[in-house]
């Protein structure tokens, strides 16, 4: 079976960057990503990792790229995880991110699932819509957002040079 996934770049421009896909069931998260990062223009050679996400994308499970985890934590890897263990009927998104000292994030989501065509190379990029952008979009996050610039940590009124309100004795040691 031939699964045709949509890989839409987290671009908060006006503008949808999206690749739509094809690829073997059988194929591994290796071949996934070999496919996303040519078909975005990328080299491959940077740290990416997929992650299982719900309905509403919320990142779970890592399939990486490379083993950096600690002894005695099993971390699935690309090269070796096929794609039809992790995305199926019941379970059809991904969060993909490429290159971690910029953070390209992609939102993977399987579309559908066909019989293989005859004559027809996979994997196969159907679709191109947008360029992506010179540079990874920046990511807000919601302590970002706040627009109170009015606020100050270190206004607090507290002096940090004042010991007497404090419950324990500053000879402790």
């Amino acid at each position: 079976m031939i699964y045709r996934f949509r890989v839409i770049l987290d671009n908060d421009t006006e503008d949808d960057v999206f690749r739509d896909l094809e690829i073997r069931e059988g194929d591994t998260m290796e071949d996934l990503h070999n496919i996303i990062t040519q078909s975005f223009g990328f080299d491959g050679m940077e740290m990416a990792s997929f992650y299982v996400s719900d309905d509403q994308w919320n990142q779970g499970e890592e399939i990486a790229m490379m083993d950096m985890s600690e002894a005695g934590n099993n971390v699935k890897m690309m090269s070796t995880t096929t794609i039809n263990t992790i995305i199926h009927e019941a379970s059809t998104r991904l969060i993909y991110l490429y290159d971690f000292m910029n953070m390209w994030t992609f939102y993977v989501e399987l579309g559908e699932i066909v019989e293989e065509a005859q004559g027809t190379d996979y994997p196969n990029l159907m679709f191109v819509h947008g360029q992506i952008p010179d540079q990874a979009p920046e990511k807000v996050f919601e302590a970002e957002e706040d627009d109170d610039d009015d606020y100050n940590e270190f206004e607090d009124e507290v002096d940090v040079d004042d010991y007497s309100d404090l419950d324990f004795d500053e000879n402790w040691n």
